[in-house]
């Protein structure tokens, strides 16, 4: 395939393995810039992206997420940095803008030779008895609520891509 977008889009993968290293600026500017540079509804732009390199507030939310889950683990899988982007709870497509902007970041993300995986799971920290901390902790503008995140890092491990369902494309004529 020549065509570099179609290319990286077949290529890129949902990374779960992260080296320690850190992203540079450069990179995280470029990750950013794309987002930013996404599409709106009405050019609304209802993000806000709050990027965390700190590892104790991952692990904090990492720690409400899973008990407000039932579960164990490190959601975040040990990535280097973890952008979360909040959007403006009174709008109507925020949450599907937001989710243009994650796969922008992906896709730019992973043009720079970093993985990314992009995660609805905090949402459950944000939705449980913390949350209102956690909004003011990743500095969420008043009245924005979580919609996704994304955790970057320098990919320790890939994976084959998934397989394409059978049955799930109809043409109307």
């Amino acid at each position: 395939m020549s065509n570099p977008v179609l290319r990286a889009i077949s290529d890129r993968r949902s990374i779960r393995s992260y080296k320690a290293e850190q992203v540079t600026e450069d990179h995280l500017d470029t990750v950013i810039r794309a987002a930013q540079e996404s599409p709106s509804a009405r050019n609304a732009q209802p993000w806000h992206f709050s990027i965390v390199r700190n590892q104790d507030i991952i692990r904090e939310i990492n720690a409400e997420a899973v008990k407000n889950l039932g579960r164990e683990g490190d959601i975040f899988y040990a990535a280097p940095v973890v952008i979360f982007i909040s959007t403006d709870a009174s709008g109507r497509w925020g949450r599907l803008d937001s989710g243009i902007a994650v796969e922008n970041m992906a896709l730019a993300a992973h043009s720079l030779g970093l993985g990314s995986v992009i995660l609805g799971l905090p949402e459950a920290a944000f939705t449980g008895p913390l949350g209102e901390h956690f909004n003011k902790l990743l500095k969420f503008p008043e009245k924005y609520t979580f919609a996704v995140a994304i955790a970057i890092g320098v990919p320790a491990a890939s994976k084959d891509a998934h397989p394409v369902e059978p049955g799930r494309i109809d043409y109307i004529s």
